[in-house]
Formats: structure tokens, sequence, C-alpha cells
């Protein structure tokens, strides 16, 4: 390979829940740039597999090697420090830096009932909730991060959901998801006088293994599903956010994207990849103009008000997207704009 083929070679990066969806994307997208690719999880050969799924570290690392790539797999539960502590042992032993440092932990579908509100919700398991989905993500970069800020350089991603401040649909999903932005923009400010940029990165539609597996598709069937659901038109593979972490690792002048949500498909036309099928989706325009032409409409049927209320909640605190609100808020019967405004009962 070239240098130009592999602007990551001699770097080391760690992606700590490498099992599936992003995580393996962006795995595989750093070995393909280069990189030397530790791959962490739970789900491990001769280990339970988390959430009921099939996939483990050891496979995303298979598929590395058959592409031509250099990865290893470490089991860690990152919930552990003695043992995230270990991996970072491992890693200062055998390379002695580190250059990209990818928190893609979750695992967590199972534990939110989305049926239930705040109000109602099982508090039993609420804090294994969020040891596994937000205290994992403290203790991953408190024990690795010390690794790139002594060499004075790297990249720290957090993978959240949404680039959006508005809300994600359920109080503790929401609360995970926009904590590990907050994360990254923290650790960006505590960053500020090292070479170490922190930020955090979110994927469209995600044509994840689960996903799949939900519509009944392959990935290479994928459009079979559109006729289930529209939006999936607009889906992307885990490939479009593996080439987003590796374009930005490879990027001089990161650090001006410090503490920011960067979303894959922006920062495809940004930088001029493209997913694997050669397009660039965006679902996120695909979202807008459907629940305008919704909100236009004299009245919502049950999935048209939650198409509408869901997209109203994402992007009602945005300035830019003030016009949109609006125009949903009306058709919703809503009387303002505020963060703290309560939808009409149905």
């Amino acid at each position: 390979m070239t240098t130009e083929a592999a602007p990551l070679a001699g770097q080391v990066a760690l992606v700590a829940g490498a099992t599936r969806g992003a995580g393996r994307g962006i795995a595989h997208a750093l070995a393909e740039a280069g990189a030397f690719v530790y791959c962490t999880g739970r789900s491990a050969a001769d280990y339970p597999k988390g959430l009921d799924r099939p996939e483990t570290i050891d496979e995303t690392v298979a598929l590395i090697h058959a592409a031509g790539g250099k990865a290893v797999a470490v089991r860690t539960d990152h919930t552990r420090e003695e043992e995230v502590a270990s991996l970072a042992a491992r890693v200062r032993n055998e390379n002695g830096r580190l250059d990209v440092l990818v928190n893609s932990i979750w695992g967590a579908d199972a534990m939110v009932d989305w049926a239930h509100r705040f109000w109602e919700i099982d508090l039993a398991s609420l804090r294994a909730y969020l040891d596994q989905t937000l205290v994992s993500h403290l203790i991953t970069n408190r024990h690795l991060a010390p690794l790139m800020v002594e060499a004075d350089r790297g990249l720290i991603v957090e993978v959240i959901d949404g680039h959006f401040d508005g809300y994600r649909g359920h109080i503790l999903y929401d609360l995970v998801k926009s904590s590990l932005a907050r994360i990254a923009y923290g650790m960006a400010m505590e960053l500020a006088r090292t070479g170490v940029t922190a930020l955090s990165v979110s994927p469209g539609f995600l044509r994840s293994e689960a996903v799949l597996n939900h519509f009944g598709v392959t990935e290479d069937n994928w459009r079979d599903a559109i006729a289930k659901d529209p939006y999936f038109t607009e889906s992307e593979t885990p490939a479009l956010v593996g080439r987003a972490v590796a374009a930005l690792a490879a990027d001089p002048d990161v650090h001006r994207k410090a503490g920011l949500i960067h979303f894959a498909s922006d920062l495809a036309r940004e930088y001029g990849f493209t997913d694997v099928d050669g397009r660039v989706p965006d679902f996120p325009r695909l979202f807008d103009a459907n629940v305008k032409a919704l909100a236009a409409a004299p009245s919502l049927d049950e999935q048209g008000r939650f198409l509408v209320l869901a997209r109203y909640c994402q992007i009602h605190k945005d300035p830019a997207r003030r016009e949109l609100a609006v125009l949903l808020a009306k058709a919703l019967g809503f009387e303002g704009l505020g963060p703290g405004l309560a939808p009409a009962q149905p």
C-alpha cells in the first residue's frame, strides 16, 4: 500500500465495542487505512454473546485479516476498571503508543423499554444500564487517554446517536446518548492545551446486523426492505461511519473539529468518500421532507403524528431549524416552542 492509500500506516487504534454495527465498521475502516487495531468488547469466542446476537470481536478481526488489515481481539468488559487498566497496560507494552481511541460501547437495547415513560420505568436495572452505556466510556477514556496525552497526539471519538440537541424519545436513552456527546465536549475542553482531539460522531439510519435481521434482509438485498419502511432508502452501512472516523484520524487539522458532533454523511461530503455502494445517504433530508409533507396535510394519523413528533423533539432546540419546528408544532397542536413544551395529548 502507498502512504496515500494507507494514511494511518504505523498508527495504533483501539475500538471499544468492535463486535458489531458501527464499532465493527469503524474497526474495519481504520485497519483498511493502515492502522493496527485492537478490537475490544465482551462478545468473544467461548464467551456468552451479548444482545442474543452471534457476532464476536474475533469475527471482526477475521474480517479485517481477510481484507489484508492488522488487528487483534482482546476480550474486555469495559464496566470493569481492572480489565480496562490491563488493556491499557497491554497496549503500552506492545506498542508504546495509541493514536486513535473509539468508544462505541452500547449493548443495552434490552434495557430500554420504549413503551414506558420516565414515571413508569422499571428501575431494577438502572445502575447496570448506566454502567454499561455511560460509566464504561468514562472508565475507558480514563485509562487509555494517558497514552495519548503523554505523546501529545491522537484522536478520541465518542460514537453517539443523532447530531441534534433535542430529545431522543426515551428518558434513559436520551440521557446516555446526549451525555456521551457532552463527555466528548468536556474532554475536548480539558485537552485544549494538548495535541489530542476529542469529538463525537453519529451514523445515520444504520444497516447494522440487527437492523438487517429485523427487516428480514441481507446487505445484498437490503432494498427489499424499503417497501416496509420508505426511510430505509437513505440508510447506510457501518462502513460509512467507519470511513468517517478514518478520515478524521487522517486529517492533520482535526483539532478544528474538537468537541463538536459530526454526522457521518456530512463528513462524507466534506472529505469526499462514499458508502460501499458509491452513495452518500442523506437520511435527515429525507426525514425533514417527509414530516414537512405530513405536517402540511389536513390531519395526522397515528403513524404520522408519531413521525412528526419524533422529528420535532429532535430539532426544536436548533435555531437554524426554527421554520420547520414551527410548522411541525402547529401540526401537533402545540402552543409554543420552548424546550419545556408538553405535547398535546392524543
